[in-house]
Order: structure tokens, then C-alpha cells, then sequence
């Protein structure tokens, strides 16, 4: 069973070390471990991605994380994009190879990515129209609102929920030189930081420099 931690814990030395020693002792084989943010009262965020034996249940790793000083778990669900975390630059490398698709796959990486359930690159209609979808991952959901209206600003940001996606954390980024965003959904949880709002946006226009090169 592979399992996705987000957990709060201690920016100091030794202290990644002794939760994989922790996770270790109730049977957990980590696959990977990746820094989320750094925060600045002396916290950090990392996702741990793991693998459980069959039988053992998830509480076991909430238990042996709590049971650290300091350590707090965010969030822990059941991983099945494949036992390995994409970093942005293997997302990068995916846009890069067509560049001409490379507005509608950002789609396609988003969710890996970000740890999201789904993601769309949309395209808002005039005076508030239907949007347009330019791109959307393999568990995009149906319907798509039928008005884009929410979807304004020059960067990041997170965004309110949209009734057509019920109980749904979403955040969005526009792709600069095109009249296209990204947006992204995570249903329950965990909340999107703002180092992750950063990198959508810089993701974003990534996305949109190599469309415009193609």
C-alpha cells in the first residue's frame, strides 16, 4: 500500500533522520522524501512517500510520527500515482518535448506534481461564457462550470469553491501571454501553501514560454 504523509516537523538537523527511523520500526519502506517549505519560525513541511506491508494499517505511521518531538502529521492518503514523487523538473522536461502541447500537458503533469487530484487548463469565455477546456488530466471531473468569472488576477492564488466541485481545495495560476489558467483540485485536503502556490505560477510560465517557442 503506498501511502502520502505531509508532516510538520523540527528544520533542525537529525530530525528527518530520526522520523525515517521511526517510520522504519513499524515497517514503512520510504521511496522518497521531498521538502515542501521552510517556514520561518523554525518549521518544515516535507511529504514522505512510503510503502506499508500488507496488513499494517496507516495509524501505525500517524502513531510513530506523533510519537517524535515536534513532529505533527498534516495529512496521509493512499498514493496511487505510482511509487516515485515528480519533481518540477521532470514536469518541465514533459512540456518541453512537444512545445507545441505544451499549454494543454501542463495539464496532464499538474496532478503528479502537486500531489492533486486533477487539474485543467481552461480557457474563461467572453462576458462570462463557458470555458473553454484546452487541457485536463485523466481524473478531471464533469461538469465544468459554466461561468470562468472566478478565475482573475496576475499570479497564483487559491480559490473559493466552485459549486460544480463540491468539498474541493482549488487553486489556480494564469498562464502569462495566453488567456489561459491552471487550476487545480484537491478534494479534502491538504491545504495548498504558499511555496506551492509559487511554484504553480512559476510552473505556469514555464508552460506558456515553451508554447510560445514552439
Amino acid at each position: 500500500m503506498a501511502l502520502l504523509l505531509r508532516v510538520e516537523l523540527p528544520d533542525v538537523p537529525g530530525s528527518l533522520g530520526a522520523l525515517a527511523t521511526a517510520l522504519g520500526a513499524v515497517g514503512a519502506d520510504i521511496e522518497a522524501i521531498e521538502i515542501v517549505e521552510h517556514r520561518h519560525d523554525g518549521r518544515a513541511v516535507d511529504d514522505v512517500l512510503c510503502n506499508l506491508p500488507a496488513g499494517a494499517q496507516p495509524d501505525a505511521l500517524v502513531s510513530a510520527c506523533q510519537r517524535q518531538a515536534g513532529v505533527r502529521v498534516l495529512w496521509v492518503s493512499r498514493y496511487t500515482a505510482g511509487a516515485s514523487l515528480q519533481l518540477d523538473l521532470e514536469a518541465v522536461e514533459a512540456l518541453t518535448e512537444d512545445p507545441g502541447q505544451a499549454v494543454r500537458r501542463l495539464a496532464e503533469v499538474v496532478p503528479a506534481t502537486f500531489r492533486s487530484d486533477w487539474a485543467f487548463v481552461l480557457r474563461p469565455g467572453a462576458d462570462g461564457a463557458a470555458p473553454t477546456v484546452v487541457g485536463a488530466s485523466g481524473a478531471a471531473p464533469e461538469p465544468v462550470p459554466e461561468s470562468a468569472r472566478w478565475l482573475t488576477g496576475d499570479r497564483s492564488t487559491r480559490l473559493a469553491e466552485v459549486a460544480a466541485w463540491p468539498d474541493t481545495l482549488l487553486a489556480g495560476a494564469p498562464l502569462r501571454g495566453t488567456d489561459a489558467w491552471v487550476v487545480l483540485g484537491r478534494r479534502g485536503g491538504p491545504e495548498l501553501l504558499d511555496s506551492e502556490l509559487a511554484r504553480l505560477d512559476h510552473l505556469a510560465s514555464l508552460a506558456a514560454s515553451i508554447a510560445n517557442t514552439g
